[in-house]
């Protein structure tokens, strides 16, 4: 049966509910169309862009009645820019659109008719949360100037004069980073064209020791003064550490090899009692606030006596591993970052901690030399990236059997299909789910679960 819809059409729906990944969406005689930029309860006039058998996807063009949810967005680029979201959308709505989405990823791709889903435990602070940001350049008629993509563009920067994602700090340093390039008459890389010099600058800050790391990355070629960029930079008392990266691929990427031009090597962030190193490159939760939230709500999960042995699966720099050890009898920690293990290994030395131990690697390849090495888990913690856990890994977790698994997820869909699959094959059944929500006006829910295997 042909879909009822086709391509440019017009039409006017009204946005039932969102989806996972922020689309609303609404139904045309029960055919589910997705709607960019329609919030739930509003009725709007959107453009068919895409049509598939079971659903199409479309455009709000206008908003003909506006949802008794819209509120005013505060910031002067939304909704150009395309890192956020729902900030017209209350933020009420928004915890439980994504409790809502949780639950329904547990239930579609997990299989588990009435999941065990606590209350999503809504953000402390929902602008000023983030403690990194990525910027890109761009070059406008009187020089360079310093954003983030366009929604929906990967082509086109926007201009960002305050962000309300980060600090009075960060946009500070972001707009003397502006000036001084503009100063310098340096160009921005044109993305499309492959030319130009200056193309990302990252700003780290500790929000609880107020210290912050600054790098950027540029074209190869040393074509600046490091000097006049680190002299702009010490300006502001809080900037302990200035790197510089060379990209040379055409590939937007900040995660590289950097050179130390002032200050210490890393930065430091507290978190849980406990004091962390941070390099240009290591893995941090960006949420510094929500994140001791989530490490709380894991350490509930573990529920760990003192005599336990605890994998720490895709580590990062040590956070959630070193938080249990006070717990824990040991703490082994995997990561494929060379750089967060060396961070884990000198925060355990930081803290004082020695019964944590940390290794890079592959998770997929590593947990079986591990286990060989040392034993069973009485528990394992996971916080892998989006996509999950590979099929090696799940498969070797799996075959280890550790009694409980407590797995922090920033990807619901991925986590259903995970614990469908450590259900199916190896006998673990999801007892608690607790949504997060680390990241106001964005798509993005985490999700802290424990899974128990009967032994």
């Amino acid at each position: 049966m042909p879909a009822p819809v086709t391509r440019d059409q017009e039409l006017e729906l009204t946005i039932d509910s969102l989806a996972f990944g922020g689309n609303g969406v609404a139904r045309l005689n029960g055919f589910v169309v997705f709607v960019r930029r329609g919030l739930p309860g509003d009725t709007v006039r959107a453009r068919v862009t895409k049509v598939q058998r079971r659903h199409a996807e479309a455009l709000a063009t206008e908003v003909l009645r506006p949802s008794p949810l819209r509120v005013d967005a505060p910031c002067l680029h939304y909704p150009a820019c395309g890192g956020c979201r729902f900030q017209d959308l209350a933020y009420e709505a928004q915890v439980e659109a994504k409790e809502a989405q949780v639950a329904d990823a547990l239930r579609r791709i997990g299989g588990i008719p009435e999941p065990p889903l606590e209350p999503i435990l809504p953000a402390e602070e929902i602008f000023h949360y983030r403690n990194k940001l990525e910027y890109s350049f761009t070059q406008l008629e009187d020089g360079p100037t310093l954003g983030f993509h366009r929604a929906g563009r990967w082509d086109e920067v926007l201009e960002i004069e305050q962000c309300w994602l980060t600090t009075d700090h960060g946009n500070a340093i972001r707009n003397a980073v502006r000036e001084w390039a503009r100063g310098d008459r340096l160009v921005a890389y044109d993305q499309a064209e492959h030319t130009g010099y200056l193309r990302h600058l990252v700003v780290r800050e500790g929000v609880h020791t107020g210290q912050v790391l600054v790098q950027l990355v540029t074209g190869p070629g040393e074509k600046f003064d490091t000097g006049g960029f680190v002299d702009a930079l010490r300006h502001f008392p809080e900037v302990r550490s200035i790197h510089w990266s060379v990209n040379e691929t055409a590939a937007e990427v900040t995660n590289l090899p950097t050179q130390l031009l002032w200050g210490e090597e890393a930065i430091e962030e507290e978190l849980c009692g406990l004091r962390f190193r941070v390099r240009p490159n290591a893995f941090l939760q960006t949420n510094t606030r929500m994140a001791e939230r989530i490490y709380g709500v894991a350490r509930e999960f573990a529920a760990l006596s003192g005599g336990e042995t605890v994998y720490d699966l895709y580590c990062g720099i040590g956070t959630i591993g070193l938080v249990l050890a006070r717990d824990a009898l040991t703490v082994w920690g995997i990561d494929i970052s060379e750089e967060s293990i060396a961070c884990a290994l000198e925060n355990a030395d930081l803290n004082g901690i020695g019964n944590a131990a940390y290794f890079a690697g592959n998770v997929g390849q590593a947990l079986e030399e591990l286990h060989e090495r040392t034993g069973a888990p009485d528990v394992v913690m996971l916080d892998p990236p989006r996509a999950g856990l590979a099929g090696k890994a799940l498969k070797r977790l799996g075959e280890i059997g550790a009694p409980r698994i407590v797995y922090v997820s920033c990807n619901p869909t991925t986590l259903a299909g995970d614990v469908k699959r450590l259900r199916e094959g190896y006998g673990y059944e999801l007892r608690r789910a607790k949504p997060v929500d680390m990241f106001p006006h964005t798509p993005h829910v985490e999700t802290v679960s424990l899974l128990q295997r009967d032994t």
